[in-house]
């Protein structure tokens, strides 16, 4: 990881000279919401992705419907170099805007620091830089709301009673014990008829996942339900409890993408599953460019602003601590909907 940031930065330097010398030829940044027009480019982690794909589609339909510009650029492999070569081009184009899903915490910050520094606006969603090197950051949704989504629908799957067990990612993984954290008292203080017995680490690999799967299930005699916060825990468990003798009787809900999940959810062996609408993040993140363009927000702690088109009908958010905005609660797929998406 050092070696990646050390390359990022060095990337970053030698363009900084002809990145500034362009914009102080050009006198300011163009694309701002000043003159009516907004000029805003999504640098997704790589193209192809249908995650992006989803995404972005839906910010350049949100983009052009506000009378913006959109524009779509980036890398074919998810690094942190390739992202740095089209910060510097457009920031030597001088968008008003980048919108942008890192690969890098920090590798990207001198690229960012010399867009920002040429008056262009930074918006960081689905994965954050470093605060201090955006505007601000659209985030999928929060761990207490993460939390509470996984127990509700576990909880609606076992009837709000019985053993359940949690099929994490690995032991030291930050998102997902922050999500654990919070699932264990949501769970004793709302369904005190459901009790959790385990909670198993399958490494975010496929097969110790599977594996997991089948070792709680025999130490578990009575467990009537799993939940796995990660997609690749999640679709393993589906796959075992999709030709065992389980099938139907243990619940498994989950965070998942509707394309790993579609084959289980039309077999029955999973009722429903969430994750973030990748479309509600790309039009959240498109509105947010446009706040920052017209100064509506910036960055700071309590300023609102208003955005249309989600899938929800939530319409104002507010910049919380840190420069973070959070989309809300995690998009629940199930059968009526699931073949809406393909990612």
């Amino acid at each position: 990881m050092a070696l990646l940031h050390s390359r990022g930065r060095r990337l970053a330097t030698i363009a900084g000279l002809a990145v500034t010398l362009t914009v102080a030829a050009a006198g300011c940044s163009g694309g701002s919401g000043d003159d009516g027009g907004y000029d805003i480019a999504f640098l997704p982690k790589n193209l192809g992705n249908p995650y992006f794909e989803a995404s972005d589609k839906a910010a350049e339909k949100a983009v052009k419907g506000f009378g913006g510009s959109f524009k779509e650029v980036g890398p074919s492999e998810a690094t942190a170099d390739g992202q740095v070569t089209y910060i510097n081009t457009l920031t030597q184009q001088s968008v008003g805007a980048i919108v942008l899903s890192a690969n890098d915490t920090s590798a990207l910050c001198d690229a960012l620091d010399e867009a920002r520094d040429a008056g262009i606006k930074v918006v960081t969603f689905d994965s954050d830089v470093d605060k201090e090197c955006r505007d601000v950051y659209v985030s999928a949704s929060s761990p207490k709301l993460i939390a509470r989504n996984q127990i509700d629908l576990i909880a609606d799957q076992v009837g709000g009673k019985g053993e359940i067990a949690i099929l994490s990612a690995t032991a030291n993984a930050t998102n997902q014990n922050a999500w654990i954290d919070e699932m264990k008292p949501y769970l004793k203080s709302e369904y005190p008829d459901m009790k959790l017995v385990d909670v198993v680490y399958g490494d975010d690999d496929d097969q110790t996942s599977y594996d997991k799967t089948e070792a709680l299930l025999s130490s578990h005699p009575d467990l009537a339900g799993i939940v796995s916060p990660t997609t690749v825990g999640v679709a393993a468990a589906a796959r075992y409890l999709s030709t065992s003798e389980f099938k139907g009787k243990v619940a498994l809900t989950g965070l998942g993408t509707p394309n790993d999940m579609r084959e289980y959810v039309d077999n029955g062996t999973v009722t429903s599953f969430a994750l973030w609408n990748p479309e509600d993040l790309g039009i959240l993140a498109s509105y947010t460019a446009k706040a920052l363009l017209d100064e509506d927000i910036t960055g700071k702690k309590g300023d609102t602003f208003s955005a249309k088109g989600l899938s929800s009908d939530t319409t104002k958010f507010t910049v919380g601590s840190d420069g973070v905005i959070t989309l809300g609660e995690p998009f629940v797929f199930d059968k009526d909907n699931i073949d809406d998406f393909d990612f």
